[in-house]
């Protein structure tokens, strides 16, 4: 029996954790400033910031530290609404 890791990034694909942030803050301008960075002020898209996030490292740790701040923020929001 394999054991499931406890990792919430484990098996996530960089284009549906950007997908998903963009979702969750309405668009690529609130995203924007979440994480400052030019793939997501000037003329964003999925295409070119999955580009961009691929060859960026530094970049690609801010987004997936931020998924895993919304993922949290997600639970927090689920445990109140369910008091």
């Amino acid at each position: 029996m394999e054991e499931k890791s406890k990792d919430p990034l484990h098996g996530k694909r960089l284009d549906a954790i950007l997908e998903e942030l963009v979702e969750y803050y309405q668009g690529f301008e609130r995203l924007g400033e979440q994480i400052n960075i030019k793939c997501f002020t000037d003329k964003p898209s999925i295409s070119s910031s999955l580009k961009f996030l691929r060859k960026t490292p530094w970049a690609r740790t801010k987004v997936e530290s931020l998924y895993l701040f919304v993922l949290r923020q997600k639970k927090r929001d689920e445990a109140k609404k369910n008091r």
